[in-house]
């Protein structure tokens, strides 16, 4: 237990050495290479090559996993808490615009595949399971919360009822409008495309366009005329 704990604050101790020295190197200088020779040594996995901007902030690298040709922009955040059981991995391609905020919990996967592009101010929180398909576009002040907390003892405090931690799925070619929220428990199906504000709190079928909140589907994006009969 010792041995773990030192090794933890070792860990984050070198994090916080690497980061201070040169997460604030300007862009248009040197820093995006530095970052990119150096970061390599305190990330779990790490592609090349990889785009990080200044003013990007990681906790517990050791259980983050980035793919090669990533871009970072200023202001991201990315937490992985430490806990052993955690990982957050970033496949080849993806985008992730600024001030986006990435967070886990214990026990917590987030996976955002190939070439998927994450808008401003977007917040991915666990700890139940997040996965975002290839090729997604979240638009700017998303959320995709997977928990929610429990509220059945109104004689009880909510902050003290626990949480439940279905996890979310998010399969490829979405299109999440600007300012969806995807709660707990969700499974958004591929291709489909969710119009700007909606509440997503059920699933919603492959090749769908859903509005609203709670949101809901209105139509279909598979033409009727491009449906074959199986007969």
């Amino acid at each position: 237990m010792n041995n773990k704990r030192y090794s933890s604050k070792w860990q984050r101790l070198q994090e916080l050495l690497v980061v201070t020295l040169l997460g604030d190197i300007p862009t248009i200088a040197l820093g995006p290479k530095l970052r990119n020779l150096i970061y390599r040594r305190i990330f779990a996995r790490m592609g090349n090559p990889v785009y990080i901007q200044n003013g990007v902030e990681f906790i517990s690298a050791d259980c983050i996993e980035i793919g090669k040709g990533v871009y970072l922009f200023k202001g991201v955040r990315i937490d992985a808490k430490g806990h052993q059981n955690n990982r957050v991995y970033l496949d080849n391609g993806v985008a992730i615009e600024r001030n986006v905020d990435i967070g886990c919990m214990e026990n917590t996967y987030i996976h955002i595949s190939e070439e998927t592009f994450i808008g401003t101010d977007v917040c991915i929180a666990g700890p139940g399971n997040i996965k975002i398909g290839k090729r997604c576009m979240i638009a700017a002040h998303s959320g995709i919360y997977a928990n929610q907390h429990n509220f059945t003892d109104p004689l009880k405090p909510i902050k003290y009822q626990g949480i439940t931690r279905k996890g979310i799925v998010i399969e490829d070619d979405c299109w999440l409008g600007h300012g969806v929220t995807v709660l707990d428990g969700v499974t958004i199906g591929q291709g489909s495309v969710i119009g700007a504000g909606a509440v997503v709190n059920k699933d919603i079928p492959p090749f769908s366009v859903a509005v609203g909140a709670p949101a809901r589907v209105i139509k279909s994006r598979i033409a009727k005329d491009l449906v074959t009969s199986s007969d």
